[in-house]
């Protein structure tokens, strides 16, 4: 039986993973959880635009709330975008057929002293109510996630307009103007860390900033342009009492960089063995990092790659997802065997018989 002393309720057990304090077993959530694999968000869908879903609280909580009944995930992070500050910020957000799309990117200093430091609760404030409304229904003993994009991820969609291979834009403004690209940084940062305070004090019990492009730059231009600005949104952040989770991808050659950002949790993809960057950072609190297909494997394959992601970390400081979101095509069924495999894992047996790191 395992020890609830240990692993308490489930917003108990992600905080302490979060600490990297002792658990019985590793919570379990997954990236982009509730999405197109969903027959009930698909459901939503066919009635209800992207950004409508976003700026509709009910709409939000329901569909924040399905992976939770669905899959019985440990954590619901709210259903929101990336790109909702840079809406509120003043640019114009358009959802098409490849994807969302700013109009006018970012491309002069008279740009971005034009983007407005809006107030988070008139002009976003739908996604601190979706936040109240789900904690209100899943009650104090299940952890509510809100998250943002990192700076340098946000400044490469505004500057780019959408996402594009190497993000071409926002590199020649790095180094053609890289005093102008500092100062749309810092604007996000301080932005994004009222944006997310707001989330906070609605009742997130962490957040997760998502850093998906830091790996399009090498080491010096990710500490000379990115990792301050992030730091200076982690510093923000870590005032108050929500952990922060930092993900980044590609980014194995970024590591000891990105461990510096000030987050409390580190989120990395599948191209990053776990075993060697605990041995690299030390007792870091880590998070994922299975390859997003193997869901779309045999579930064997899937309990086999969960059990052997916890093996990695023993298990400690350890919360078990996706190296990045879970694809649309997946099946229901290996979405929730997988999240029944890392359930499954008690810590303590398998490190009793010498496992783990």
């Amino acid at each position: 039986m395992r020890d609830q002393n240990l692993s308490g309720n489930r917003k108990t057990l992600f905080l302490r993973a979060c600490r990297s304090e002792p658990v019985d077993r590793v919570p379990v959530w997954i990236m982009r959880q509730a999405g197109r694999y969903l027959p009930e968000y698909r459901a939503v869908r066919e009635k209800h635009a992207f950004l409508e879903i976003c700026k509709t609280p009910e709409l939000a909580v329901e569909v924040s709330l399905q992976p939770y009944r669905t899959l019985g995930v440990d954590a619901v992070i709210v259903f929101s975008d990336i790109l909702i500050p840079a809406a509120a910020m003043g640019m114009e957000l358009e959802l098409t057929e490849a994807g969302p799309v700013l109009a006018s990117p970012i491309g002069d200093a008279t740009q971005v002293n034009a983007l407005r430091e809006f107030d988070p609760e008139e002009e976003t404030g739908f996604a601190a109510e979706a936040i109240r409304r789900i904690c209100r229904a899943v009650g104090p003993e299940v952890p509510v996630i809100a998250f943002a994009a990192a700076p340098w991820t946000l400044a490469c969609y505004m500057v780019e307009g959408h996402a594009k291979n190497g993000f071409p834009r926002a590199k020649q403004m790095l180094y053609q103007e890289p005093r102008l690209m500092r100062t749309l940084l810092e604007k996000i940062a301080r932005v994004t860390a009222g944006y997310l305070k707001a989330q906070i004090a609605a009742g997130a019990t962490a957040v997760q900033l998502f850093d998906t492009w830091a790996g399009e730059l090498g080491r010096r231009d990710y500490e000379d342009f990115a990792l301050p600005t992030t730091q200076l949104l982690t510093a923000e952040l870590n005032a108050g009492p929500a952990p922060v989770i930092l993900y980044t991808k590609a980014s194995g050659h970024l590591m000891r960089s990105v461990a510096q950002a000030g987050a409390d949790v580190l989120s990395v993809d599948w191209r990053t063995d776990l075993a060697e960057l605990r041995r690299q950072l030390g007792p870091v609190a880590l998070q994922g990092n299975v390859d997003p297909c193997v869901l779309l494997g045999p579930e064997a394959g899937i309990r086999r790659a969960a059990q052997e992601a916890i093996n990695k970390t023993g298990g400690v400081g350890h919360i078990l997802n996706l190296g990045h979101g879970i694809l649309p095509s997946t099946p229901v069924e290996n979405a929730r065997a997988f999240v029944h495999a890392g359930q499954a894992v008690s810590v303590s047996a398998r490190m009793s018989v010498g496992q783990g790191v």
